[in-house]
């Protein structure tokens, strides 16, 4: 069985053993893996892949983009050798079993297929429609998504079973995390695969069920919207990001949105908006932030100004007044947040998302959550996760606490049973 602890420093610790729904389940033969997409994630992952001793088809739509892609594992390697960490024969050798095309027809001959292209529900669907035609009987077809329904991903194939989520976390090629998503139909067999296949690219490998945003990204989410919550009820991205990285977080929410880019999240609106609940409170900063062309880090303006080739964020006098405006207009009383507020909301905001995601059963282990926040997004690990953190506290303190959290987040808010946080705990 897989198992985390938690040492006294706080550290999350997992112990690499067997998972008892696993056991047993016989693998299916992996030495050839096709990527598809040569993009920043595929050619990541195809490094990963590489490092592990697999054989690698790199497959695009374009040559010009192919030859982008190659280049980058290649420049991959060189700086590689040229820091030491490599010896120019064994660099060599990965780059002999990459293969690169514009053939698909050359999928007849793969075990394993990863999809890496555009965060777009119909852009993948077409990916995985040409995959039933050109991928051998069982071969395993796995998906990069991170947020989108995999059953409907599935949907597109005559082999559901056959189809499993691959979400790794960017760079692929350094982070360890992986969520393997299983979907409705997913066949015990290639969710075994799954999981070795990530274990053997040294990959920490997390169990999630289909649910937008699986385990990472749904919490994640959670704890975003809360600290747009605080900046249209006063506080600013700058506040907000200092008082999480005084926290421990490796990034603010607002630091990260930029890096990553704010039109990844718009995207990821957009396709909910038909579902949200109306009366639900919606901050539309962000909105207003991509509406202007200001991405993030990309187009040297998001939450804050960026010069070119300089890690450095300015505050930017424009986003203080978008800000002030959109809270005039929300009719919100506006209003000064101490640090520990804001550090205590948007914590809260990660447990209580986490308790719902338990029951739910899109993570199977509360330990599960704390293993993705801590090794995908940049959570402290000296409190070791949102889980451990909450099993600090006060039982009946943090109850009221997410009472507490729900009267300020409004109408939309989903209170989680706080039970599930104990299952299992020694």
């Amino acid at each position: 069985m897989e198992q985390i602890h938690v040492e006294k420093e706080g550290f999350v610790k997992r112990e690499s053993t067997q998972l008892p729904e696993l056991a047993g389940v016989a693998l299916r033969h992996v030495e050839r893996i096709a990527i598809i997409g040569a993009g920043t994630m595929g050619t990541g992952i195809a490094i990963a892949a590489l490092d592990a001793g697999f054989h690698v088809l790199l497959l695009e739509r374009e040559k010009e983009a192919l030859d982008r892609g190659e280049r980058r594992i290649s420049d991959h390697y060189t700086s590689r050798v040229s820091k030491g960490k490599i010896s120019a024969a064994l660099a060599q050798g990965q780059l002999a079993r990459l293969q690169g095309s514009i053939d698909w027809q050359l999928l007849a001959g793969i075990d394993l297929v990863i999809e890496a292209v555009f965060e777009d529900l119909e852009v993948k669907q077409d990916v995985f429609r040409r995959l039933d035609s050109l991928v051998r009987p069982g071969s395993v077809l796995a998906s990069n998504t991170s947020y989108l329904d995999l059953d409907k991903i599935a949907s597109a194939t005559s082999r559901p079973s056959d189809v499993v989520g691959l979400h790794f976390f960017s760079p692929a090629n350094v982070m360890r995390l992986v969520e393997v998503v299983r979907g409705t139909a997913t066949a015990p067999e290639v969710l075994a695969t799954a999981v070795h296949v990530a274990k053997r690219m040294g990959k920490l490998p997390v169990i999630a069920g289909n649910a937008f945003g699986f385990i990472g990204n749904r919490v994640y989410s959670a704890y975003r919207r809360q600290c747009e919550f605080l900046i249209e009820e006063g506080a600013y991205p700058e506040q907000v990001d200092a008082a999480l990285e005084s926290f421990g977080f490796a990034m603010g929410p607002f630091a990260v949105a930029d890096m990553s880019g704010l039109d990844i999240a718009w995207r990821m609106r957009k396709s909910q908006a038909a579902t949200r609940d109306p009366a639900a409170r919606y901050v539309d900063i962000p909105d207003r932030l991509c509406e202007l062309g200001r991405l993030g880090k990309k187009t040297l303006a998001g939450y804050y100004l960026y010069e070119a080739g300089s890690r450095e964020r300015k505050v930017d006098p424009l986003v203080t007044e978008l800000i002030d405006l959109a809270r005039s207009e929300s009719a919100r009383p506006s209003r000064s947040l101490a640090d520990e507020e804001i550090q205590r909301r948007a914590l809260l905001a990660m447990v209580n998302e986490a308790a719902l995601l338990l029951a739910e059963g899109v993570a199977q282990r509360p330990d599960d959550v704390d293993v993705v926040l801590v090794n995908g997004f940049g959570f402290p690990k000296r409190e070791g996760g949102p889980v451990c953190w909450a099993r600090k506290r006060d039982r009946k303190e943090l109850e009221k606490d997410i009472d507490w959290l729900a009267s300020l987040s409004g109408p939309g808010f989903v209170r989680g049973n706080l039970a599930y946080l104990w299952e299992g705990e020694d």
